[in-house]
């Protein structure tokens, strides 16, 4: 398959930008953040179809499926990004939500020359970590049209899978292969073809809705506290105490008390001191409702 030609959207020249090598650098920058603050506007229009695909992921995962992330260069990496925070901050398992990027791990640090024209490699890769029908892809690519994503997308499709595409150019081919299309059109960039500015940005964006939304909705989140954090160093086990303080209003040594008792996991210490019980108890009453605080403290 071919790259994607010039007259592409995101592989247009700018305008704007079209002699920012003969501005000052307080000009030059002038123009970049003029540029970045058209992002989230262009984000803002897809937010129906974010809100799809967030019900469709947060449904998945009620039903044990992962959400599979798929690109190649910065849409790739940005997918590993988002993935690798899932754990830390939602405490999910790290097969949850996974990252596949065109050239594997070396290509998270440096380029790998042509892995993105390997249309075979995106269902290698997938059949590779056995993806089935219960989980999700969201392929990633500015173009819209890169080989090793459009690969992944057509055996997920294939193999009955719902498809996400996440693009910043209009009627691309992703949009014709996925189920639910996440367009983007921040229009041309600052430098032509450089889609790591407004394509990126608009990518983590949206990657951050996907992912954050669906865990809120799949009971990671209490009111706008990480309630799922996991306590992997320092500041984070301060973290842990704040949050079941804000949760219940209880003092600093009451949260630390339950924390300990509750092995350091913060849903069940916050269970605790808002239904007066003790760890198993709150376990249980998590158990019941699927791991929502809320519906466990229903009295």
């Amino acid at each position: 398959m071919s790259k994607p030609p010039a007259s592409l959207m995101t592989e247009s020249r700018n305008a704007a930008s079209s002699q920012i090598d003969t501005l000052s650098t307080l000009e030059m920058l002038k123009v970049i953040n003029a540029e970045d603050k058209k992002v989230a506007l262009a984000v803002e229009l897809t937010l129906p179809a974010i809100t799809q695909a967030v019900d469709l992921i947060s449904a998945a995962f009620h039903k044990k499926g992962r959400l599979i992330y798929c690109g190649a260069g910065t849409s790739g990496r940005l997918g590993v990004l988002d993935a690798s925070e899932c754990p830390p901050t939602f405490g999910t398992p790290a097969e949850q939500v996974t990252a596949l990027i065109a050239g594997g791990h070396e290509a998270i640090l440096k380029a790998v020359e042509n892995a993105e024209d390997n249309h075979q490699a995106g269902q290698s890769d997938l059949e590779n970590i056995n993806f089935n029908k219960n989980d999700i892809l969201v392929g990633i690519a500015a173009s819209g049209s890169t080989p090793y994503v459009i690969g992944a997308m057509h055996y997920a499709k294939s193999i009955n899978a719902q498809v996400i595409s996440i693009n910043c150019n209009p009627d691309s081919l992703m949009s014709r292969i996925c189920d639910i299309n996440i367009c983007a059109v921040v229009g041309p960039e600052v430098l032509s073809g450089s889609s790591r500015l407004k394509a990126g940005t608009a990518q983590k964006l949206i990657l951050n809705m996907l992912s954050t939304g669906a865990m809120v909705r799949t009971g990671k989140v209490f009111g706008n506290l990480m309630v799922d954090v996991q306590a992997t160093n320092i500041k984070l086990v301060e973290r842990q105490k704040r949050i079941v303080v804000a949760a219940t209003d209880c003092q600093r040594e009451e949260a630390e008390k339950a924390l300990l008792q509750c092995n350091g996991h913060c849903k069940t210490a916050i269970v605790m001191i808002l239904t007066n019980t003790n760890a198993d108890q709150a376990r249980l009453l998590l158990a019941k409702n699927n791991g929502y605080i809320r519906q466990s403290i229903v009295k």
